[in-house]
């Protein structure tokens, strides 16, 4: 199978990328800065077509492309940034599948859980309405603006959560209080994590690509989802650290603006209902197996 894959160098790329090659799959990486064999120019202007000729000759195009939305706080141009960064592929993606020769037989576009917005304890599945947010608003245009390739290609979202590895991501980050013997819960520890593991987020997206009763969009997160106490405690238990010293909501406020409402505080609470019911056996179904087969404990 041959699979060109935007945003192929951050960290799901990557790892997508070398699970895909490590199968005897051709991957094709869309970047900006190309640096290897394999790599295929980005670029908007009308007259390089490179990339248009590599989509034609795939089987699978999977759209990642998109800034970290925790790299920096929100101000109000960051938000254009970040919104940008992902509309702006994925409609050049679309164009180009409508007007392919050959379009490719599947189109994968990240999507993320902030699509439902900030939920409290609410149970939340794939049926559960768009939020009212920055993240939820932009999440549900770019899901829009994915869907008009359905018509030529079978169109897969992947809503993910925290997707969690030992090197990059947002664990090591999290980890790092408790290494240093100084984590424990945030705010009220009571807000939900909607977490998946790598190795099961990579799977469900390898699942996709063989399953044609597959579309639409996806949860990928554990069937499990943990308050953020739960994850503390959890997390102190496999690293053999205390999970006790608390962090004050204001404090993350202060540090992190909007973006510690949207991340940390708010919570969500999502179960990956579908891919369940269509068939996906999870590698890792509490936070304590993936943890603990991630750490090597």
């Amino acid at each position: 199978m041959t699979l060109l894959i935007a945003g192929g160098s951050g960290f799901l790329g990557t790892a997508l990328a070398k699970a895909f090659r490590a199968a005897g799959h051709r991957v094709m990486i869309l970047t900006r800065r190309p640096q290897r064999e394999g790599d295929v120019l980005w670029s908007t202007k009308p007259t390089d077509t490179t990339w248009r000729h590599a989509l034609e000759r795939s089987d699978a195009v999977i759209n990642l492309a998109g800034a970290s939305i925790a790299g920096a706080r929100w101000t109000d141009e960051r938000k254009r940034e970040i919104r940008a960064s992902r509309m702006a592929p994925t409609v050049a993606l679309v164009s180009a599948i409508a007007a392919a020769t050959r379009p490719p037989a599947v189109f994968i576009s990240s999507s993320a859980v902030g699509f439902y917005g900030v939920r409290g304890d609410e149970v939340i599945t794939e049926e559960t309405a768009a939020g009212n947010d920055f993240l939820a608003s932009l999440c549900r245009d770019w899901e829009t603006r994915a869907l008009e390739a359905s018509s030529r290609s079978r169109t897969v979202l992947l809503r993910s959560g925290v997707v969690l590895a030992r090197e990059g991501g947002a664990l090591p980050q999290l980890a790092l209080p408790f290494r240093l013997f100084a984590g424990g819960p945030v705010g009220t520890g009571q807000q939900y994590l909607s977490w998946i593991s790598l190795a099961d987020w990579i799977g469900i997206v390898r699942w996709t690509l063989t399953r044609n009763h597959v579309s639409g969009p996806l949860n990928l997160t554990a069937p499990a989802p943990v308050t953020n106490a739960e994850f503390a405690s959890t997390i102190g238990r496999v690293l053999g650290r205390p999970s006790f010293v608390p962090t004050p909501a204001f404090a993350v406020r202060f540090a992190l603006g909007e973006l510690a409402d949207a991340l940390i505080l708010g919570g969500q609470r999502v179960v990956p209902t579908r891919a369940t019911a269509l068939g996906y056996e999870f590698k890792h179904e509490t936070l304590e197996a993936a943890l603990r087969e991630i750490y090597g404990k």
